[in-house]
């Protein structure tokens, strides 16, 4: 056999293979998918493991309704046990770190199951393609561990930011900074006690990028937010700020990220952002128990 034969050969044999590793595969469930790469060798997810994956979804004329590649930030999951067979789960569980596949999953199906109706920009008996990117697969202390050593980094990060801020805007000698790192620079004094928790405040604010680039303001609205300060109802700068306040008080607050929204973009904010708030403190009084947990603060959508 001549080199030219071994060549032909060897291109025939590489080409095969491409083809068998990209083709439509079907689960015994009918989960049908490709695997683009995969290494045995690599840590595969387990049920209760943290996965961190881009993620490019696309409706059945191949318009995409979700690209974490452009909104900055991977997607984040505890894998929990599929919804049912030939979920989007189910897919997951083939993973390991570093490999990528696509699934294809009945949109009729997919909604039925999850109880929800379909959205009109997909339609009835299309497929929705879900292509992934394993980025990590952690356990729960795991992840855990390296949020709190990303966060304490981000922190010494975040406070060399404000301080830089400061300096830039003449407000070092004004500013106060808390235990937490939150940072609160006092404009107009007013008089009184401030807030405590369980409280109701009434508050004006704009909340602008370091950059002065406003994104929400309440002066917009035409009215002050009203909010019950302490029950975990806004961001936790925020919960600690109005309580530095007095009533007629007028400042900034210069809030780290970890007091804000953290890593992960919300809305208009991207992840790890440091941001300020014009704060200004109308009234407050006391008020009755409410359900924390639902954020009604800034920034809007």
């Amino acid at each position: 056999m001549n080199l030219k034969t071994i060549g032909y050969a060897m291109g025939i044999t590489i080409l095969a293979t491409a083809c068998n590793k990209y083709k439509t595969q079907v689960t015994d469930s009918g989960l049908k998918y490709q695997i683009f790469d995969h290494n045995d060798d690599a840590r595969k997810a387990k049920l209760g493991d943290i996965m961190t994956f881009h993620l490019v979804l696309k409706n059945g004329t191949d318009s995409t309704l979700r690209d974490t590649y452009k909104e900055g930030t991977p997607a984040k999951m505890v894998l929990q046990p599929p919804q049912y067979k030939g979920s989007f789960e189910e897919g997951l569980t083939l993973l390991a770190a570093g490999d990528s596949a696509k699934f294809m999953i009945n949109a009729d199906t997919l909604f039925a199951k999850i109880g929800q109706p379909m959205p009109p920009m997909i339609k009835k008996g299309s497929e929705l393609s879900f292509t992934v990117k394993v980025m990590s697969v952690l356990t729960s202390e795991e992840f855990q561990k390296q949020q709190s050593e990303a966060g304490a980094k981000q922190k010494t990060i975040d406070d060399k930011t404000i301080q830089a801020f400061l300096a830039k805007n003449n407000m070092k000698d004004k500013a106060r900074k808390t235990a937490s790192g939150l940072y609160y620079v006092p404009l107009a004094e007013g008089a009184g006690a401030s807030p405590k928790a369980g409280d109701n405040v009434k508050v004006h604010y704009t909340g602008k990028f370091l950059d002065g680039k406003e994104f929400d303001s309440s002066k917009n609205q035409g009215k002050p937010l009203e909010l019950q300060v302490g029950a975990g109802m806004v961001i936790p700068g925020w919960d600690e700020g109005l309580m530095l306040m007095k009533k007629g008080d007028k400042g900034i607050l210069l809030i780290p990220s970890g007091l804000a929204y953290g890593p992960e973009t919300y809305g208009p904010i991207p992840g790890n952002s440091v941001l300020q708030f014009e704060m200004e403190l109308i009234d407050f009084g006391k008020g009755p128990q409410q359900p924390a947990g639902q954020a009604i603060a800034p920034p809007t959508k």
